[in-house]
């Protein structure tokens, strides 16, 4: 099945199961915005949790924050967001849609690999178990005629974007014979830039006096109370502040279901160290926020690092921690060594010190700092497109099921009664009210056994339980595994001990202190 397909059944399997909705959906929807149903929400908030408690619980030196959306405008123009916070856009003539520049020409350099993997799909069913991979790629004609496009494509786009040289951007998209696509002609507007703050009013009055923004990103709340947080804290560098938060972007092509959306949020932790070992600090928290991702058993081979071509105005080094999804490896998180600029500034244009007293080094000093900076959208469309499976049984009937880390898992046990009479439903109840305090439980008595099952599995319930008539005289019920779908016979007594570990949040912390 095409990967794209793939990705339709995957948005489809989120609205039909309550894990995400367009927003206003009576009223035909608004662009690029979703609202999380049910489901959705709870693995939302269990990716939260994860995150939070990998920062906050296992480093002494990390704390969290929670600061407000609206903020004093001048932080806005100390950060550089005012001048400087904007996309390259470039219209098509005919079909009267927007684009952005650089992900037009991202989208043809991917082009080139999958030219490529496709190369070596076909030679891989051609020679069978003798072909070599390596050796094809390094001597095939057409493979190499493809990598040599793309690096010479990838590094004319890396010296255009340094400025951004605009014209230069145009001229990529007519060389390379980029069409639009939906018209699917070549007929370009020159490229502008436009900047992605949404703006309002504060106050009863509208004037630009009262302007304010929506925070673009939640780092500078972080930034602006660093040094309440040091002092009332008592932190010693180095020493972080982590906040997950609500941020706003006037994103034209927002697109790809929640990848890019106008109101998403996200997961930042900013790291205060001393000037100089910012570049340990930097391949310290590289290692360690990898280490976070495939500790949710994705596969390693599905991740990858992804330098920045060109550095943001306050950075002296980033990348991205790409994941494989449908659509290409994609950012899904952001790790940069942003030096003392933001600090600097914010010093700078409110006229206050905030500086930090080293007392080992008897030196005041403005703090270096590490950011690192999650999407929980994109982390949670990744954790769905890695999840969704379809599978063929052995009796040739197929099921959809998610295969959710279970610690994510926005259910951790549906308990279902045999029948609807004879006692059932009430020792199923008594299961669900004996356990619902330790992890989510859920009780479901309608449909037959088989269907229901089906339906836990389509939301990823990693544990099922069946009540019969001799549950009532041995205490016992049938467990059902998500994955295997084997079935075993346990005690109740028991059923607390055998799910609570393995669906806790302190699963997968404790592979992260291995």
């Amino acid at each position: 099945m095409a990967q794209e397909d793939v990705f339709k059944k995957i948005v489809s399997h989120c609205k039909e199961y309550g894990f995400v909705f367009p927003s206003s959906d009576i009223y035909d929807g608004l662009g690029a915005v979703y609202d999380y149903g049910q489901n959705g929400v709870e693995l939302k908030n269990n990716i939260k949790e994860y995150w939070w408690k990998s920062m906050v619980l296992l480093h002494e030196n990390i704390v969290g924050i929670d600061s407000a959306i609206f903020m004093h405008p001048t932080i806005w123009k100390a950060s550089g967001h005012v001048d400087a916070f904007n996309d390259p856009l470039i219209d098509n003539r005919d079909s009267k849609k927007r684009y952005r520049a650089d992900v037009l020409i991202e989208d043809q350099m991917a082009k080139y690999d999958e030219k490529v993997e496709k190369e070596i799909a076909k030679a891989a069913k051609k020679f069978g178990d003798s072909f070599d991979e390596a050796k094809f790629r390094e001597t095939n004609p057409r493979v190499l005629e493809n990598l040599k496009k793309k690096e010479a494509l990838h590094q004319r786009f890396a010296e255009a974007m340094q400025g951004p040289n605009l014209e230069e951007l145009k001229q990529i998209i007519i060389d390379e014979e980029i069409v639009d696509p939906i018209s699917g002609t070549k007929n370009w507007t020159d490229v502008r830039q436009f900047n992605l703050m949404f703006s309002t009013e504060m106050g009863s009055v509208s004037d630009a006096a009262n302007k304010i923004y929506l925070r673009p990103e939640t780092a500078q709340g972080i930034f602006v109370n660093y040094l309440n947080v040091q002092k009332t804290g008592r932190m010693k560098i180095p020493f972080g502040i982590a906040q997950i938060g609500k941020a706003f972007r006037n994103e034209i092509v927002a697109r790809q279901f929640i990848f890019r959306m106008r109101e998403f949020e996200q997961m930042e932790m900013q790291f205060f160290v001393a000037p100089g070992t910012e570049l340990d600090w930097f391949g310290k928290w590289k290692e360690t926020r990898m280490k976070w991702h495939q500790a949710l058993g994705f596969g390693a081979e599905n991740y990858r690092f992804h330098d920045h071509d060109k550095l943001a105005h306050y950075a002296n080094a980033a990348t991205d921690v790409e994941f494989r999804l449908p659509f290409g490896y994609k950012e899904i998180e952001g790790i940069h060594s942003r030096t003392n600029f933001d600090l600097s500034q914010h010093e700078k244009f409110s006229g206050k010190s905030i500086k930090y007293f080293d007392p080992q080094t008897n030196e005041s000093y403005v703090p270096y700092v590490i950011e690192t900076s999650i999407g929980v959208d994109r982390m949670f469309l990744s954790v769905m497109c890695h999840a969704y499976q379809e599978e063929t049984l052995e009796n040739g009937e197929t099921r959809v099921v998610l295969r959710l880390p279970a610690a994510l898992a926005p259910i951790k046990l549906c308990v279902m009664p045999l029948v609807k009479k004879d006692g059932l439903p009430e020792k199923a109840r008594e299961i669900v009210d004996s356990l619902k305090l330790k992890f989510n439980t859920n009780y479901d008595e309608k449909d037959t056994i088989g269907k229901r099952y089906r339906r836990q599995d389509a939301i990823g319930t990693p544990y099922c339980v069946t009540v019969d008539h001799d549950s009532l005289k041995d205490n016992c019920v049938t467990l059902r595994h998500r994955d295997t779908m084997q079935q075993e016979r346990v005690s109740i007594d028991q059923l607390e001990r055998i799910i609570e570990d393995k669906v806790s949040i302190a699963s997968l912390l404790k592979q992260l202190q291995k």
